[in-house]
């Protein structure tokens, strides 16, 4: 009776460690891009960034200011623009369950970055890499984030899947 009950509350501990361990794995992940009109415009020219890197008024700044987007002016039509910008609120980093979502939003207070790099939390986590870097041809800019973010498509910015190519 008495190694029964051991068993068992081995397999409970060990089932309920298990359970944290991958919650908190998933939560350092980010929700794919999983919009097609999002990817298919965006996404032509840039990477498709997940929605949870930036606030929504971070993203309708980008969006809706002209000049707001460094690639310079959206060419597509208000029913497009609008569908995107839906999908971009309804992901933002207010709205994600992702540890990176949450920390990018604890350090951006009451600032409205309109890129990625300028969020404080993702330019801390790059602080140690010079611009000659981010200049190289091989990566283009700061904002370029699958020339060394290998798994940044399926929404993993982990340190062990960074490879800075030459």
């Amino acid at each position: 009776m008495k190694l029964k009950f051991v068993l068992f509350i081995t397999i409970v501990t060990f089932s309920s460690v298990w359970s944290f361990a991958s919650e908190n794995n998933e939560s350092e992940v980010l929700p794919k891009v999983t919009n097609e009109v999002y990817k298919e415009n965006c996404g032509a020219c840039h990477f498709a960034y997940p929605p949870g890197l930036l606030l929504a008024r971070s993203w309708m700044k980008i969006i809706d200011n002209p000049g707001g987007h460094a690639g310079g002016d959206l060419s597509i039509d208000k029913n497009t623009k609008d569908e995107i910008k839906k999908y971009l609120n309804q992901n933002s980093a207010e709205k994600s369950q992702s540890n990176i979502s949450k920390r990018i939003l604890a350090s951006i207070g009451s600032d409205v970055p309109s890129k990625i790099s300028k969020v404080p939390y993702i330019r801390n986590k790059h602080h140690e890499i010079k611009q000659e870097v981010f200049s190289r041809k091989s990566i283009g800019s700061r904002g370029n984030c699958i020339a060394c973010h290998k798994t940044a498509e399926q929404g993993e910015y982990d340190d062990d899947n960074v490879t800075i190519p030459k």
